[in-house]
């Protein structure tokens, strides 16, 4: 988040507390950094940043793998070897794990959904964009109820209402277990399955975006707002850990894509055997 971000105006607190982040004068990032409005006067309400951003990243990954994939060669190189790589990432250890002998039917859906939730991701640090649209939960849940219904849909079609939920119970264990172990499987496959799988990711681009935010605008503050001889220590510190925290969120921000991408492929797979 950039301090010219950090230091938008908006409904925040404060606290008088001078000499400190608090102090008057100082507004702390809040919701208001999710609040966006249609991109242009009279334009469509839902016209906003995040959507034109979603869109855009879209467009990038399918122009991406097409570049990279519409005249493929034997011995990959430039941008085809970089998304090779991505492509065995995924199948190696987000698929295969999960999927078995299914792997290369489903990598098309898998690499697609980790290229677009990284991308997704990294535009919390991208300059001028400053915005991790997956800290929207609109855009993860629309991927996360996609992935399950189609978990339904397959563990359904495949075994039938009967079979799929019989080979959701585990096998061997005494009678009374049972009592407590087919509710809450059932209640994981059903309910809270779906939720873990977009609020996890939603959460943290969240959280991570406000703390980003909150350091960057502590350092525009003190360092130019208030530059006082504590004041600039203080901001100078700020930077410092805007940075490091930088570094820090684009490692959770691939690290977020990956879990996103395996508890997909781990959703896919339990549906395709749920004896499993």
């Amino acid at each position: 988040m950039s301090t010219a971000s950090a230091a938008s105006p908006g409904p925040v607190a404060s606290v008088a507390s001078p000499g400190s982040p608090g102090s008057p004068g100082f507004q702390a990032p809040g919701l208001e950094l999710f609040d966006f409005p249609p991109l242009w006067a009279g334009a469509p309400y839902w016209l906003t940043k995040p959507i034109l951003m979603a869109v855009l990243a879209a467009a990038l990954v399918c122009g991406v793998c097409w570049a990279a994939f519409a005249n493929p060669k034997v011995v990959p190189r430039g941008l085809q070897n970089v998304v090779e790589l991505g492509y065995v990432f995924v199948r190696d250890h987000a698929a295969r794990p999960f999927l078995g002998k299914d792997t290369d039917r489903w990598m098309g859906l898998l690499l697609s959904v980790f290229f677009l939730v990284w991308i997704w991701n990294l535009m919390g640090v991208v300059p001028l964009v400053q915005l991790p649209v997956s800290s929207f939960l609109a855009f993860p849940a629309v991927i996360a109820v996609s992935v399950y219904v189609l978990k339904l849909y397959l563990g359904v079609t495949r075994y039938g209402v009967a079979g799929y939920v019989r080979g959701l119970i585990p096998r061997g264990l005494p009678a009374l277990a049972y009592v407590l172990v087919i509710p809450l499987e059932l209640l994981y496959t059903f309910v809270t399955s779906l939720f873990a799988h977009m609020l996890r990711l939603a959460a943290n681009m969240f959280a991570g975006h406000l703390i980003l935010a909150f350091f960057s605008m502590v350092g525009f503050w003190f360092l130019f707002e208030h530059p006082t001889v504590l004041g600039v220590p203080v901001g100078v510190a700020g930077v410092l850990m805007a940075i490091l925290i930088t570094a820090l969120e684009m490692f959770v921000q691939f690290l977020q894509a990956f879990l996103f991408t395996l508890l997909t492929a781990m959703f896919i797979g339990n549906a395709l055997n749920p004896e499993h």
